[in-house]
């Protein structure tokens, strides 16, 4: 009777750890965001909707987007903390280059540190100012690094897990380095008011996005159109 009682108890046991590993043993369960948001008060909310009045053209109620492309940036800031406190604003402070087209603060959707944590910044549809003439169709994912800090083994395999995820629930058509985005400009997604607002990127540059096209190819992802 013992011994059945135990074998019983060894086969519950058995069930209950392959149920838990189901969920929490797998490759995917890795997959890990967490949530830090910045500051979406009516100020910023007020100026997305100007923003998307007067630079791309659409008059919308709320300041929403329909997501199409992923854009990934780097920030040229060494650290999670100052990149956030650069973000958290609702209006930007000491960019010139970009206060005379608005107001509205930079900022994106997503962040990754260099150990690859991704952080949300804001929902996924909220509109973001990243990437001139596309904001209003791209989710921008922030990597923390630089010209002199290539971005890590670890941050181009978090990059493609969020691309992922994000594919899964939205309809993806491009993925793009922000160094690329001018490349848009003889397009119809194109939508930026004044001709002559561009400024030039480098982010993240031409060989992490060929690492990470290469991982993404079996996404069958629009390519970026020539110039």
């Amino acid at each position: 009777m013992k011994f059945r009682l135990l074998k019983s108890s060894l086969y519950l046991v058995g069930l209950t750890f392959l149920s838990f590993c189901q969920f929490s043993c797998s490759p995917e369960s890795t997959f890990r965001i967490i949530e830090k948001p910045i500051t979406w008060n009516q100020e910023r909310e007020n100026l997305s909707l100007q923003y998307l009045k007067d630079r791309h053209g659409l008059e919308q109620e709320t300041a929403s987007i329909d997501p199409k492309m992923v854009v990934i940036h780097w920030t040229a800031i060494a650290n999670i903390e100052v990149t956030f406190d650069v973000f958290n604003p609702a209006t930007i402070a000491g960019r010139a280059d970009l206060t005379g087209a608005s107001n509205l603060n930079v900022s994106s959707q997503f962040l990754i540190d260099r150990d690859g944590t991704i952080f949300r910044l804001l929902p996924d549809t909220t509109f973001a100012r990243h990437t001139i003439g596309l904001n209003y169709l791209a989710i921008g994912i922030e990597n923390i690094g630089s010209d002199d800090m290539p971005l890590t083994k670890k941050q181009l395999k978090a990059n493609e897990e969020l691309i992922r995820y994000l594919e899964r629930k939205y309809e993806i058509d491009y993925v793009i380095g922000h160094h690329e985005y001018q490349n848009f400009q003889t397009t119809d997604l194109w939508k930026e008011a004044d001709p002559d607002y561009r400024t030039v990127k480098t982010d993240p540059g031409d060989a992490f996005m060929k690492k990470l096209r290469k991982n993404l190819e079996d996404l069958n992802l629009k390519p970026v159109p020539t110039l």
